[in-house]
């Protein structure tokens, strides 16, 4: 083929979302990029619930835009409906998510990339990655081509040893329909990477026109104006989502054939997302709910099939069948797609820097499911991260990081580094000790100027984001000067709706800067005790642990933190921090073994 001994500044395996958000972030800060899939009609495909964003994921996607990034534009052009979550809890909790044109948003992923400056397609099957002196060079395709490049990003999603598993069928394949990725899989093994095995899965796809949709609970949604992007959108929502429920005759059903299940029989051996369980999961560990929902949801604009969020299975077909059909409004419900589990390869991620480069193999980045994360999001996330380190080192210039106290980005990839991994990991809003910093509504403030000192957003957007700036700079300085803090949350008690409560304040506004004005009421004596922890946090960020056998000795920590202590080994106080149930006195402990050298011996 013409690509054989082509070389490129950075290479991109995968075109998955983590491979767009790699392959678009590298190309536009001027790096010759090529990015390799099996099937480019495939570029951004979704193969399980074609929806973007929720509680945790909508905040990334968010921070996504801030830097530019694709999604969030491809969002804007495939949504078929958008729908803000926790609406009645307050604005660090919010998350929206759109439901998505899964045939739109691909065809617009291709499109764009191949309209994109620097970057080249090429459909190909990788094999190997070559590396000298602990140094990638290149890779090796199935064709036996060879690219050249010093920077190359793995975001291989779930092909990596992909197996397939539908009742006791097992199969191998990427996804439905496409072959896993081997030889690439073993190859990564004799590069000494710890390797591991997850596992995720996704439910039947029902023909539309035999579902009673006369049966169902509609959604309710409400008028937005804003989306993901920094630009406002007049929001049109074409098409409806509803909930089914589950009940006790599909509950039995699939207990009488939980044997039958690829997750019970044994076949499969990745560890499943304990936050997103299969039916079957559910109706074994909560034995007690008499029912379960099932959103029902388009995929595309024709809504010729809808997903049915809340059942992923791995159930033989003749079962899924039969318990679909005890459900109401899926009486005669056709499966026009059978459930599946698929088990795939994954690295452990603590063997990365926090510019998701291999720490052994210099010029090697990893994002998305090769990391052990689940989610679209989540991996466009890191794919954004993978592309800028990659291309800053094409151009000799210093890694980019994102830290845990100012982005969710940060939070996940300091989670995934120091903590690693030992089930499919997702986003939260509870994963980020700084959510009340971390809202949806200050993204832009908190990101876009670290977006524009990168080159990744251009003069005149950064223009309309500073005018903004601006103005809600000066609505709050204003409120401040007019209103004691006890006065502004009478008002904000009196009258909760941001945008009805700047207008009884006399202010004129958009819904965003709304947002983030009710914010600043509701949050500021919170922000202060915040903005004082960061400082803490600062201060202690690089003060080492002390030693292993002075933590094993110290009476006010308990055996569980100790070992958790002695499992994940953190380098310093903060990363100790991180680590789930360490509590404040634990802390405060540690700090004080640190400070006394006579406690132990350095690390």
């Amino acid at each position: 083929m013409s690509t054989i001994n082509q070389s490129f500044d950075v290479i991109i395996v995968g075109g998955g979302h983590a491979g767009v958000e790699a392959a678009y972030a590298s190309a536009k800060l001027g790096c010759k990029t090529a990015l390799l899939t099996l099937d480019k009609h495939k570029i951004g495909l979704m193969p399980c619930n074609p929806s973007i964003g929720g509680i945790g994921k909508g905040h990334i996607v968010f921070e996504i835009s801030a830097f530019h990034g694709l999604m969030p534009q491809l969002c804007s052009k495939s949504y078929l409906q958008a729908h803000m979550l926790n609406t009645k809890k307050g604005p660090a909790v919010q998350g929206l998510r759109l439901q998505i044109d899964k045939d739109k948003y691909s065809q617009l992923a291709t499109q764009n990339l191949e309209n994109t400056h620097n970057l080249t397609i090429i459909e190909e099957m990788v094999d190997e990655i070559l590396v000298a002196d602990n140094s990638v060079t290149g890779i090796r395709c199935a064709s036996n081509a060879i690219l050249h490049a010093k920077n190359i990003v793995l975001t291989t999603g779930t092909f990596l040893n992909g197996l397939i598993h539908i009742g006791e069928k097992s199969f191998a394949a990427g996804r439905r329909g496409e072959q896993a990725a081997t030889k690439l899989s073993n190859f990564l093994t004799k590069l000494n990477l710890r390797m591991g095995r997850l596992k995720t899965g996704t439910p039947p796809r029902l023909l539309t026109k035999t579902i009673d949709f006369s049966q169902l609970e509609k959604q309710e949604i409400e008028h937005l104006d804003y989306l993901y992007e920094f630009e406002p959108i007049d929001v049109k929502n074409t098409h409806a989502c509803y909930i089914a429920r589950t009940n006790e005759t599909s509950h039995e059903i699939i207990r009488k054939n939980l044997a039958k299940s690829a997750m019970y029989s044994g076949n499969i051996k990745g560890t499943g997302p304990r936050y997103c369980p299969s039916i079957e999961d559910k109706i074994s560990r909560f034995k007690d709910k008499p029912a379960h929902h099932v959103f029902v949801e388009p995929e595309t604009k024709e809504y010729v099939e809808c997903y049915p969020s809340g059942i992923s299975t791995s159930l033989p077909e003749e079962v899924q069948k039969e318990f679909i059909n005890s459900i109401k409004g899926f009486e005669n419900a056709v499966i026009s797609k059978p459930g599946y589990a698929v088990e795939y390869d994954f690295v452990h991620p603590d063997q990365l820097r926090h510019s998701l480069e291999v720490k052994h193999i210099n010029g090697l980045f990893l994002a998305g499911q090769i990391n052990g994360t689940t989610g679209y999001e989540e991996a466009a996330g890191q794919g954004l991260i993978a592309g800028i380190n990659a291309a800053h080192k094409h151009l000799k210039k210093e890694p980019f990081i994102l830290d845990r106290q100012e982005s969710y980005i940060g939070v996940m990839i300091d989670d995934l580094i120091t903590l690693g991994v030992d089930e499919p990991y997702r986003m939260f809003t509870s994963r980020a000790e700084r959510r009340l910093l971390l809202r949806q509504d200050n993204t832009f403030l908190r990101l876009m100027p670290k977006a524009y000192d990168l080159g990744l957003i251009n003069e005149d957007l950064y223009q309309k984001f500073l005018q903004e700036k601006n103005i809600v700079d000066a609505a709050i300085e204003l409120l401040d000067k007019t209103y004691t803090n006890a006065q502004l949350v009478k008002h904000m008690e009196l009258e909760p709706h941001p945008q009805k409560l700047v207008k009884n304040l006399g202010l004129d506004v958009s819904s965003r800067n709304a947002l983030i004005i009710l914010s600043h009421i509701k949050y500021r004596e919170y922000i202060k005790r915040e903005e004082a922890e960061i400082e803490k946090f600062k201060k202690y960020k690089d003060l080492a642990m002390p030693s292993n056998e002075a933590v094993f000795q110290a009476a006010g920590i308990s055996i569980e933190l100790k070992q958790k202590i002695s499992k994940h080994q953190p380098q310093t106080i903060a990363q100790a921090t991180l680590i789930p149930g360490m509590t404040p006195a634990a802390t405060s402990m540690l700090i004080l073994l640190a400070r006394k050298p006579n406690m132990g011996k350095n690390r």
